[in-house]
C-alpha cells in the first residue's frame, strides 16, 4: 500500500510540474513570442542577416525601408535615405540602434495567434522625412545632431546624425570624414555641453538659493578662483541672475557653483536624466556624466558652467527642455507614431516657469528676436570648449506657440559659436516645421 501511494504521490508531482512547466511556456510564449520570431537566427525571418519582412515608414506614409521576397530597398530619395540613415538604420545592421533592428519584432507582424504573417506589417515612425531633410541640409557637412519633438504628444519629428552616408551605395571606410558614422549622434555620443547645461545648474539655484532674484552678480570679465582664473566671454558689470543666463556669464555661474557646490549640481544633472542610461521605445540611449567636485576650487565653478569632465548627449537635452516646456512635465519621446511612453516629472511647475521665462529673455535681450523671425522661441546657446582649440556648437529650446509646441536640440561638433552656428541650424529648422501640418 505504502509503495502505491509513493508512487501515486510521484506521479501527482511529475503532472503538476509538467503543468507548471506548460504554463511558464505558455507564459513566455505569449511575453516573448514576437523577441523569439524576430531573432535573427531565425531563417523565416532572416536571410544572411538580413531582414525579410516588414515595411517602415515615416509619419506621412513615405516608405523608408521595405523588405519582402527576398529583396530589400531604402527610400526612393537620395536625401531621404542619408537623411534618415541613423533613424532607419541599415538592413545589415550597422547602425544598432536603428529602427530596423529595434522593431524588428513588430516589421514581422508576429501575432501569438496568427504567427508571421506573409509579408510582415507596416510600421510607422513619428519622424518627418522632410523635415530630416531640412535637418540635414542645415548641418551642411558637419559632424552634429538635430532632434526635434513635440513636448505635447512626445513625437520625435526630426532626427538626424551626421556624418551618414547612402545605404544604396555605402562609403570607402578609409576615408576620415566618415568616423564614427555608424554611431547616431542624437542618441549614442555624449558632448562636453558649455553654457547649455547652465540650465541645469539654474534649476538648482531657483530651488536651493532663496536670495537668488535679489541678487546682483559682477563680472569683469574673470574670476579668480584659488589658484586658477575662470574666465568669461565679455564684461558684463552687475547684472540679474535673468541677465546673467542672457550673457551666458560665466563669471556668475561660477559664483553660483560655488555656493551650491558639487554634490548639489550633480544631484540636479541626475535627477534631470543626464547621467542615467534612458529609454527610447526599448534603444538604450547613452549616459552622460558629471563628476561630482566639492572641492570649491576652479574645477567646481567649471562643472556647474558646463565644462569640467560634463558630458552630455542631445537627447537627454531635448528631453530637459520639453519639460521646461510643459511645466516641468513632459512626455517620454517615442518614434514610434500613435503609441505614448508615459510621462516624466522634472521639475517643479514654478521652477520650469522660471526658467523658462529667462530663456524667452535670453532670446530678446542677448539674441535678438530678428534672428528667429515669426517663432515664440525661448532658448539658450551653448560653445564648449574640447581643449584642442575649438568648441562644440549648442543651440536648444523650445517654442511657446501652442500651435507648434516642439522643444529642439541643434549639435555641431567642433562648429565654433553656440549662437551663430548651432542657432542657425535650428533656426532654419523651426522655420521648415512651423510651416508642416502635424
Amino acid at each position: 500500500m505504502k509503495t502505491v501511494m509513493r508512487r501515486a504521490y510521484a506521479a501527482l508531482l511529475a503532472a503538476a510540474l509538467i503543468v507548471c512547466g506548460m504554463a511558464l511556456y505558455t507564459y513566455r510564449f505569449v511575453t516573448d513570442g514576437a523577441d523569439w520570431a524576430s531573432f535573427s537566427g531565425n531563417q523565416a525571418v532572416y536571410s544572411s542577416g538580413v531582414l525579410q519582412l516588414g515595411t517602415l515608414t515615416d509619419r506621412s506614409g513615405v516608405v523608408l525601408a521595405k523588405s519582402a521576397d527576398g529583396v530589400y530597398s531604402y527610400a526612393d530619395d537620395y536625401l531621404t535615405r542619408v537623411s534618415c540613415l541613423h533613424v532607419v538604420g541599415d538592413y545589415g545592421g550597422s547602425i544598432g540602434t536603428g529602427a530596423l533592428t529595434a522593431f524588428a519584432d513588430r516589421l514581422t507582424g508576429y501575432s501569438s495567434l496568427t504567427g508571421l504573417a506573409d509579408d510582415g506589417a507596416e510600421v510607422a515612425l513619428t519622424i518627418d522625412s522632410e523635415l530630416n531633410a531640412v535637418a540635414y541640409e542645415a548641418l551642411a557637412g558637419r559632424s552634429g545632431a538635430i532632434m526635434v519633438m513635440n513636448y505635447q504628444t512626445g513625437e520625435i519629428l526630426c532626427m538626424v546624425s551626421t556624418p551618414a552616408y547612402d545605404p544604396n551605395e555605402g562609403f570607402d571606410e578609409s576615408d576620415s570624414a566618415y568616423d564614427g558614422v555608424y554611431i547616431n549622434r542624437c542618441i549614442s555620443a555624449s558632448y562636453v555641453p558649455g553654457s547649455v547645461f547652465k540650465l541645469v545648474t539654474l534649476a538648482a539655484a531657483i530651488e536651493n538659493i532663496p536670495d537668488l532674484y535679489e541678487r546682483e552678480f559682477y563680472c569683469s570679465g574673470s574670476v579668480q578662483v584659488g589658484d586658477n582664473t575662470v574666465t568669461c566671454t565679455g564684461t558684463h558689470g552687475s547684472q540679474t541672475v535673468e541677465q546673467a543666463l542672457a550673457n551666458s556669464c560665466n563669471c556668475a555661474f561660477a559664483e553660483i557653483s560655488l555656493e551650491l557646490g558639487g554634490s548639489v549640481i550633480g544631484e540636479y544633472a541626475e535627477k534631470l536624466g543626464f547621467c542615467s542610461e534612458l529609454d527610447l521605445n526599448g534603444i538604450t540611449v547613452k549616459s552622460g556624466s558629471f563628476d561630482v567636485d566639492d572641492s570649491g576650487s576652479s574645477y567646481t565653478a567649471w562643472s556647474g558652467i558646463g565644462q569640467y569632465n560634463d558630458l552630455v548627449t542631445p537627447y537627454a537635452m531635448l528631453r530637459y527642455v520639453a519639460a521646461i516646456a510643459g511645466g516641468g512635465t513632459a512626455p517620454e519621446p517615442t518614434l514610434l507614431l500613435g503609441e505614448s511612453g508615459g510621462t516624466v516629472k522634472l521639475l517643479s511647475a514654478e521652477t520650469a516657469e522660471a526658467i523658462g521665462e529667462m530663456m524667452s529673455y535670453a532670446v530678446t535681450y542677448s539674441y535678438g528676436e530678428a534672428t528667429f523671425p515669426g517663432l515664440a522661441l525661448c532658448a539658450k546657446s551653448g560653445t564648449a570648449e574640447v581643449g584642442d582649440g575649438t568648441s562644440h556648437s549648442w543651440f536648444t529650446g523650445y517654442l511657446t506657440d501652442s500651435e507648434h509646441p516642439y522643444a529642439f536640440v541643434v549639435l555641431i561638433e567642433h562648429g565654433g559659436s553656440g549662437l551663430r552656428n548651432a542657432g542657425a541650424a535650428a533656426n532654419t529648422v523651426l522655420q521648415a516645421a512651423v510651416a508642416r501640418e502635424y
